[in-house]
């Protein structure tokens, strides 16, 4: 068995929210929580992923997402990896999403590829008082307008955009009322298998608008380019425990299946690329107590509501922020989104969803 290693460096509304449910009760009602992350405090990770192909059949082909953001709330220093199949750092060729791809010849025994990832993360809280000159590439901006497969910015988005935003002036004002909007009507369905798919003009036309983080940010994403506004989803995994105790936007360093989360950013004149995360308001509703919390003046959820409009914490990794990826060397559809590990292999695609089954695991460690 030949073992490749590397070391890298690099610089880079259907369902209104189940109103038949009760509210907490004054009783009942818990004491107002804290929830206000801060950039500042840089923390450093390393995040592995490991895949082992339990019943190879025929050639066998494995894409690993790598951190490919750096900006003023992620650092990527570098990867390693390895494997016994033949490997490549390589990247989608449009949006710039990096990727670890192994591929094992039929008669490979045991296949595996494993990767580590070292990030640096830190919060992010925008202060509305302050406004600077920040500047975009305007083709940069134009092309985080556009529409894609899922994300159409026409026909009922963009009618229901515009209702939503009646009588706001600025782009502020308009991205409050959308966010506000998703936080309203739409609803975490615990489901929904994985991260949801991102479908957005079918949610609105069928009125199901119960879905997960790739769903609900996604709908807010297509909701604001629908308008003007530049928006995209940010693809990442949440990595360890929140500092501020909600169980419900944690991960668990020592088993990460079923930590990844999307996000989402927009780009507001004098304040630049402003962290977002409508999903995340929904997620504390529905699951962080025992009961569906019904209004964003609950004690639990308005410091979350108010912090993710502008916010979010550092315990999170953002992986890219690519749409309708094409995977190099595959022989299959393009991807949505690309914030799992992905393989392939005469049968068909794995099941990025099932990791016991397509048997990955992905573990982070501070140090």
């Amino acid at each position: 068995m030949t073992t490749v290693r590397r070391t890298f460096l690099k610089n880079t509304a259907a369902a209104a929210m189940a109103a038949a449910l009760p509210a907490l009760s004054f009783a009942q009602a818990a004491p107002r929580r804290l929830f206000a992350p801060q950039s500042g405090a840089w923390r450093t990770f390393d995040v592995t992923t490991r895949v082992d192909i339990v019943k190879p059949q025929g050639v066998t082909r494995v894409w690993l997402p790598i951190p490919s953001v750096n900006s003023d709330y992620q650092r990527s220093q570098g990867n390693s990896f390895s494997s016994n199949g033949k490997t490549d750092l390589t990247d989608d060729g449009v949006d710039g999403a990096k990727m670890l791809y192994a591929e094992f010849d039929a008669g490979q025994s045991q296949p595996f590829v494993e990767l580590t990832s070292r990030v640096q993360t830190q919060g992010r809280a925008v202060d509305w008082s302050h406004k600077t000159a920040v500047r975009e590439d305007a083709d940069t901006l134009r092309y985080f307008t556009r529409p894609t497969k899922f994300l159409p910015t026409d026909g009922i988005v963009r009618t229901t955009a515009q209702k939503a935003i009646a009588g706001a002036k600025t782009d502020v004002e308009k991205t409050q009322k959308l966010y506000d909007w998703i936080v309203a009507n739409t609803y975490r369905d615990p489901k929904v298998r994985g991260c949801g798919e991102g479908d957005i003009k079918t949610m609105l036309e069928t009125g199901n608008l119960g879905g997960k983080c790739a769903d609900l940010n996604a709908l807010f994403v297509g909701l604001c380019r629908s308008v003007g506004i530049p928006a995209r989803d940010v693809y990442g995994i949440r990595l360890v425990p929140s500092a501020f105790g909600y169980k419900e936007l944690s991960g668990n360093p020592v088993s990460l299946k079923g930590s990844q989360h999307c996000r989402s950013e927009v780009f507001l004149k004098g304040y630049g690329w402003v962290a977002m995360d409508p999903a995340d308001v929904a997620k504390v509703m529905r699951l962080e107590t025992a009961d569906w919390i019904k209004n964003t003046t609950d004690p639990v959820v308005a410091p979350v509501n108010k912090a993710l409009f502008g916010g979010w914490e550092g315990n999170w990794m953002a992986y890219n922020t690519a749409h309708d990826i094409a995977l190099p060397n595959s022989k299959l559809e393009k991807l949505g989104f690309f914030m799992y590990p992905v393989g392939e292999n005469a049968g068909g695609r794995f099941d990025s969803y099932a990791p016991d089954d397509f048997k990955y695991q992905i573990t982070a460690k501070e140090v």
